[in-house]
């Protein structure tokens, strides 16, 4: 058995879904974006968090701290089932920039309905970001409170891990120039 063979067998060389981070920023505050985090919280089902401007940028006639966005975080089995339906809408085709070096990925859709939610034409539609963030087990150790220590490097997820990984789970397709 060589060493690539038995890498592959062992359980803790497994790649899992940490998070999934869906953002959905409107660019401004007020009524537009209660209404985003309307169509976050019926699409998760959890309350979203607003994210504020940085900064002031008079041509997009946004203020420092003025909430211009909202985000929720997904964890266990209600991310899979979001990331796949994303996945769908996205035809599971990504580019291969899509993917960053630390082994986490993303993709934007333009409109939440293909997600499968009515279209209200009170609410309007909304484009939203998906932010896949992959590990492996015992990243725990880099987190804890005690006797924290460092993630090896070989045990990292690395950019062509994440796309083989999407490749295999989905028969993703990745896309290059």
């Amino acid at each position: 058995m060589s060493v690539s063979e038995k890498k592959a067998k062992n359980p803790m060389r497994d790649i899992r879904v940490a998070k999934m981070i869906i953002n959905c920023c409107v660019g401004e505050s007020g009524d537009r974006l209660t209404k985003a985090a309307k169509v976050l919280e019926q699409l998760t089902g959890q309350q979203p968090v607003f994210s504020k401007a940085r900064y002031t940028v008079r041509t997009f006639a946004i203020r420092r701290n003025e909430k211009i966005a909202a985000h929720v975080t997904i964890r266990g089995e209600k991310a899979l089932q979001l990331l796949e339906s994303g996945l769908k809408v996205k035809e599971y085709e990504l580019h291969k920039n899509n993917f960053s070096a630390t082994g986490n990925f993303g993709f934007g859709i333009d409109e939440h309905i293909d997600l499968g939610i009515k279209y209200d034409p009170s609410t309007g539609i909304y484009g939203m970001d998906f932010y896949i963030v992959l590990e492996r087990p015992g990243k725990r150790v880099a987190r804890r409170k005690r006797c924290q220590s460092k993630v090896g490097t070989c045990h990292q997820v690395t950019k062509e891990d994440a796309m083989k990984w999407f490749q295999q789970k989905y028969d993703g397709i990745i896309l290059t120039k």
